[in-house]
């Protein structure tokens, strides 16, 4: 049976479960024969680059307002670069668990959900997109005005799609990333 194009829904969101405990106290509704063939390869490209682009929003938010404090204020290269980034995990990480917050998950929970969800996406991201801050010429030095500032930055954010979404397809073919928040959503 071609499983495809079902990822997106209840099938998938068990997958996410394969070899962990709900961290709500619920026993997975899927038996263990239930998980054949959603172990390996199994994500499609469109949960792969859902999975990404909420990823990439709270980053996004974060890397952003992390920028334009840091160069608003003048700061140097680094700690703008710096704040940018704590700012992107930050808010990458709150944007997950205040999904896996609604589904009545605790808060501990909800941290531990974040983080084995989104760490590695965020972290390619913000590697990928500082990356491309950082080598395009006078994008460091840019200012808020300048047309600059924002191409790279936007510039960024794209390449930073496009490398993440196939280390989110693989990472959720396998049951782990954003495939362990899928169950809350």
């Amino acid at each position: 049976m071609d499983h495809t194009s079902r990822h997106t829904g209840a099938t998938h969101d068990r997958a996410g479960h394969q070899g962990h405990g709900s961290p709500a106290g619920k026993g997975d509704p899927a038996g263990p024969g239930d998980h054949a063939g959603h172990g390996h390869g199994g994500a499609t490209w469109g949960t792969a680059a859902k999975a990404t682009l909420h990823c990439l929003t709270g980053c996004a938010v974060g890397e952003i307002l992390g920028m334009v404090i840091g160069t608003a204020l003048m700061w140097d290269n680094v700690p703008t670069m710096a704040l940018a980034i704590t700012l992107a995990f930050l808010f990458g990480y709150s944007f997950t668990m205040f999904a896996v917050l609604r589904a009545g998950v605790s808060f501990r929970s909800a941290v531990k959900v974040a983080l084995a969800a989104d760490t590695v996406s965020i972290a390619v991201m913000e590697l990928v997109d500082n990356g491309i801050i950082a080598l395009v010429p006078g994008a460091m030095d840019a200012h808020l005005t300048d047309a600059l500032f924002w191409s790279s930055l936007l510039g960024g954010f794209v390449v930073a799609f496009v490398v993440t979404t196939p280390v989110n397809k693989w990472l959720i073919g396998r049951g782990k990333g954003h495939a362990v928040a899928h169950a809350y959503h």
